[in-house]
């Protein structure tokens, strides 16, 4: 796995696990609770730090920190803390699971990750959720979906993507050409091409087509794909190119929508601050400073509020002026 260094929670130190568990009883024992010293705490450790809180929690106490979290606390603060207790090798499989659970899928959440893990990473994941839950992820997703939305998704789920080597440009311009007759001078559209070149190039070298694309149809690829597909289909499709171009990118714009407009989807943003919290939530700052000309701080500040504001804004970290 890529080591990570450009998230905004580390390590903590000096730490002190059973400290911290002791601290995290006393906020929850008797009458109220100090939501305080909760969001301080768990915010400011690291996943790994976070779990070690909770064996000391059970050693000491004899009982489990997360139910206690889910009996002390309410609404999306209490989503927030147990969404930081849950072992970051566990996240995605467990978000996957409850996207495909029960009447209806959620798409939005196998877009985004099926379009934004590294193929270790979509192997991982598979592997965990055979031995979390003893079910195919792939069983699963299918039998949810269907069409090109599908087809789309399994082939993300083979993590088959070519790795980074040099770029052979006389490759480059026959995949641009298959996609530009597979779309803009096609009556209809071949998705499969699509699916196939987007699905299983490298990102190198599809970052090249993409230029050379625009060279030959006088269109960014997304003009095309927005044009030519639609629903779920375009949405992942986009979703993939957006990853290729800059997954903090894509998340910053996954940001943005979770919070731009009426209402807040509460979801998709805890979602994202949790699980690039140790990743690269300092570029996904950066790029929604340099695309919307908003400061991530500014916009949790404005949309949210309460205890579950104070711990959005610790694990956001600063402010990009």
């Amino acid at each position: 796995m890529a080591k990570y260094t450009r998230g905004t929670v580390t390590a903590f130190s000096p730490f002190d696990a059973r400290a911290d568990a002791e601290a995290l009883r006393k906020a929850m024992k008797g009458m109220g609770t100090d939501e305080e010293t909760i969001l301080k705490i768990l915010t400011s450790r690291n996943n790994s730090q976070r779990q070690e809180i909770a064996s000391a929690f059970k050693t000491l106490f004899g009982r489990d920190l997360v139910d206690d979290l889910k009996s002390e606390l309410t609404g999306k603060f209490e989503t927030l803390m147990v969404s930081l207790m849950r072992p970051t090798y566990i996240f995605d499989a467990h978000a996957l699971k409850h996207a495909i659970k029960g009447a209806g899928t959620n798409e939005k959440v196998l877009t985004e990750i099926l379009a934004s893990r590294t193929p270790a990473e979509m192997r991982h994941i598979k592997q965990v959720y055979l031995q979390e839950y003893e079910a195919n992820l792939e069983d699963k997703i299918t039998g949810e979906t269907s069409g090109y939305f599908q087809r789309l998704l399994v082939v993300l789920l083979q993590a088959n993507r070519d790795p980074d080597g040099s770029v052979n440009e006389s490759l480059v311009e026959q995949d641009a050409q298959v996609l530009f007759r597979a779309g803009e001078l096609k009556w209809g559209t071949d998705e499969e091409k699509f699916i196939t070149i987007l699905g299983t190039r490298s990102v190198s070298h599809l970052r090249r087509v993409f230029d050379k694309y625009m060279t030959i149809s006088g269109f960014q690829i997304e003009e095309t794909i927005d044009r030519e597909t639609s629903g779920d289909l375009e949405k992942l499709l986009l979703a993939v190119v957006k990853c290729i171009r800059s997954v903090p990118a894509y998340f910053a714009e996954t940001l943005y929508y979770s919070m731009k407009g009426a209402g807040t989807d509460d979801d998709t943003l805890i979602r994202v601050m949790v699980s690039r919290s140790e990743i690269d939530l300092l570029d996904i700052r950066q790029e929604l400073r340099k695309n919307f000309a908003k400061s991530l701080h500014q916009m949790i500040q404005k949309d949210t509020s309460g205890d579950y504001r104070k711990a959005l804004l610790l694990l956001c970290g600063g402010d990009d002026e």
